[in-house]
Order: structure tokens, then C-alpha cells, then sequence
């Protein structure tokens, strides 16, 4: 089948993972992807680059910038439609954002089947974290987004909740967590020659990836190290493999501890070598995450066979169980991170045991990115759409589905 994918994400940054791993996916199953975005994307490069709309948000009012956003979807849904006219496909597939109905546009004018994937309710959040003044036109948008697609991909249960509190019928909701692309980490050295290769040899390495902010609260990390000098396997090491906003902070701390031979931050890594600095951790830290999350640094983890420190979250024990293939701790009691560290820092059998049940938990529970994508075809035909549909043929005398009728009249 063909797939309209629409998104507004505008640079290759951690977002940017998911669209590239399912389309990925998608494709090796055979279907056809076509993207309907920011143009941004287009060009090679990693990092965060807001662009020029997302830098004025530091210049205009915010109440302005709300309304050029969603006005940004009158255009928007003039480029979606003209993608839909030019490639005739036969469904449309979209990664929620918030002032941005233009998805759900396309369908009503057009029938296309839709598929809304919802990574977060950006409305709560951004009225959490960053202040929303056009609070009910946000609201709105949202909940008519959710209303309007066939199926709503939330990647938790706990995000599924806020899905159903909007009046969607659990019938049309599909938990879809993240995943791997298990290729991806094929033939990655073990854990031995991995540190041997960062110049790691004789060290315990505690490790994460990602974009680090103050909210990882990593800080912890560099105190653990600072006071524990060996573990069961060596001096401690904390290998940090991304940037972000929180580096700056911890390498001034790193210094002011005089731990800073004890450190090491890689900056940002190119997708497909993330996997050879993760096989060299010894204990892989998920120290915090937002309570709807589905961490994608947790389930390359566990592909890899890292023994998991993580929150005691409901998000997370959707994924792993605590003693199983993850150790738990409360995210509320002050203690138990760093008590966590310990256990596992002085355990080298616990480690041995809980990475090899996390691996066994990616096959049991099927978190790849292809079994997502079949999940999203089988969505897809469940709502009638089939390969080789009549949206699809090239002939001029072949029948015209509904969708495509409504596409071309003006």
C-alpha cells in the first residue's frame, strides 16, 4: 500500500528516531512511504535546528506565536492535499503536534483512511511545563485530532488514558510502544572489546544515552562516582553518549569533583554507532522519565542485554518487571537511586541475570520496529485497505475509490 506519512517535526533530532524507524520498517515490508513535512528534513543532518518559526518564539508574544502556529496549518494542509493529488495514496498516516488539524482536514475533504500516532497530550504538557495562552483554541485541536483519526497510536497505556479521557472509543485506541530495529545491532562487539575500543579497559560503566537534561537529574551519577571508586568489574566510569542542555552542567561538576578522568561524553553520535557504545556499558541508566513516555534508550537496553536501573513508573512497568529484566527503584525516595547503583555496581551475577532476560523480553514481547509496522498495516486493512487498491493504479480507465474521487473534485 501507499502511505501519506505527515508530520511537523523540523530537524533530525531524537523525535526524528521514530519517523525514520518505522518508515524504515514500513518499507521493508514493501509498502511505499511518502512524507508530507517540513522540507528541513529533507537535508542530511543531526542535532536540533528549530528553524526559523520556532526561533521567533523567543522574539513574539507567545499568544502570537500560538496563532502563527496554528495558522502554519493553513498552509500546511495546502501542501498535505497536494501531496494527496500527486501521489493518490491510498492512506494517511500522522505524528501528532499540537495546533496542527491539518491531517485531520485531508481526511474529512478526502476519506482517506487515518492513522494518528500521539507521542504525548502536548496540550497538558506544554500548559505544564511552558504556559499555553490560547488554552481552549489548544485544547480544541487537540481533541478534535483525536477524534478525527480511524485509530489513535498512543505509545503507553498511561498516554491511552488521556486518549480515552477526550472521549475516544477504546475501540479505536492500539498501544503501540516504541521498539528496535534489531539489524541495527547485529554484529556489535562484546561487552569486553566494546570498552576496549572507547578506551574503557578495567573500568565499571555506568551509562546513558540520549539527550540529557536537568530533569535526568545525572548529576546523581557523577556524586555516585565521585564517592564509589570501584565496583565488581573495575573503576568506576560514566559514559554519557548524546548532549543536550544538561552537558554543560555536569562536565563544570565533573571538574569540581575532580572526577573529570571518570567522564566521558561523547556528544552526538550518529545513529547507527550509538549500538557499539552501549554494548559497553555495564549498567544502563534510565534515571528519570516523564511518566507517559515510551523511552527509546530503554528498549536498545535491553536489545543489547544491559542490565536496566529505571524508575518504578507505571510507563515503565509496562516494559520490564522489577528482579525480572530491570531493577526498579522509587522515584520518590531519595535513596534508592543511588541504592540501585549499589546493588548492581557489587553484583556482577544479578547484571549477568537481569541482561540476559531483558534481551529475551525484545523476542517475547515483539518490540521491533517491524512488528510495529505490521501492526500499522493490519490497522490500516482493518479499515479497508487492501494492496493494489484502486487508489494506487495507474490506468486511466480504472475505477476510482471514494477517497480519490473526492480528491479530485474541486
Amino acid at each position: 500500500m501507499k502511505i501519506l506519512y505527515h508530520h511537523r517535526i523540523g530537524s533530525k533530532d531524537g523525535q526524528y528516531v521514530h519517523i525514520e524507524e518505522l518508515t524504515r520498517a514500513l518499507k521493508r515490508l514493501g509498502h511505499e512511504v511518502v512524507f508530507a513535512g517540513p522540507a528541513a528534513v529533507e537535508r542530511e543532518r543531526f542535532g536540533y535546528d528549530a528553524g526559523p518559526i520556532a526561533q521567533l518564539k523567543r522574539w513574539v508574544p507567545r499568544a502570537v506565536y500560538e496563532l502563527m502556529e496554528y495558522l502554519y496549518s493553513i498552509v500546511d494542509f495546502r501542501r498535505l492535499y497536494a501531496a494527496a493529488l500527486r501521489h493518490r495514496p491510498d492512506c494517511l498516516y500522522e505524528r501528532y503536534n499540537l495546533f496542527l488539524p491539518s491531517g485531520v482536514w485531508l481526511k474529512r475533504r478526502t476519506g482517506l483512511p487515518m492513522l494518528l500516532e500521539v507521542n504525548a497530550p502536548v496540550w497538558e504538557e506544554r500548559s505544564r511545563y511552558g504556559g499555553i495562552t490560547l488554552g481552549r483554541l489548544a485544547q480544541s485541536t487537540q481533541r478534535k485530532a483525536w477524534l478525527g483519526a480511524d485509530f489513535v497510536l498512543p505509545v503507553t497505556e498511561v498516554l491511552a488514558g488521556y486518549v480515552r479521557r477526550a472521549g475516544v472509543p477504546a475501540s479505536r485506541i492500539e498501544v503501540i510502544h516504541n521498539g528496535v530495529d534489531l539489524g541495527r545491532f547485529d554484529g556489535l562487539p562484546e561487552p569486553v572489546a566494546a570498552k576496549r575500543a572507547l578506551g574503557l579497559d578495567g573500568k565499571l560503566v555506568l551509562g546513558f544515552t540520549g539527550f540529557a537534561r536537568e530533569w535526568h537529574a545525572l548529576e546523581r551519577v557523577l556524586d555516585y562516582v565521585s564517592r564509589k571508586r570501584r565496583g565488581d568489574g573495575g573503576d568506576l566510569h560514566f559514559l554519557l553518549v548524546g548532549d543536550g542542555p544538561a552537558v554543560a552542567p555536569l562536565r563544570a561538576r565533573a571538574r569540581q569533583l575532580g572526577i573529570e578522568d571518570r567522564v566521558t561524553i561523547t556528544g552526538v553520535i550518529e545513529r547507527d554507532a550509538v549500538g557499539r557504545y552501549i554494548a559497553a556499558f555495564d549498567i544502563a541508566l534510565q534515571p528519570a522519565v516523564v511518566e507517559y513516555a515510551s523511552p527509546l534508550k530503554l528498549f536498545e537496553y535491553l536489545v543489547l542485554g544491559r542490565p536496566v536501573l529505571a524508575p518504578c513508573m507505571p510507563n515503565i512497568r509496562e516494559i520490564v518487571t522489577h528482579e525480572r529484566n530491570a531493577l526498579l527503584f522509587d522515584p520518590n525516595e531519595p535513596a534508592a537511586f543511588e541504592a540501585g547503583l549499589d546493588r548492581l555496581s557489587s553484583d556482577p551475577v544479578l547484571r549477568a541475570r537481569l541482561g540476559m532476560a531483558a534481551r529475551r523480553l525484545v523476542d517475547k514481547r515483539g518490540f521491533t520496529w517491524e512488528n510495529n509496522a505490521r501492526r500499522v498495516v493490519a490497522l490500516f486493512r482493518r479499515h479497508g485497505v487492501h494492496d493494489g487498491s484502486p487508489a494506487r493504479t495507474d490506468r486511466p480507465d480504472a475505477p476510482r475509490d471514494d477517497a480519490v474521487r473526492k480528491m479530485e473534485t474541486p
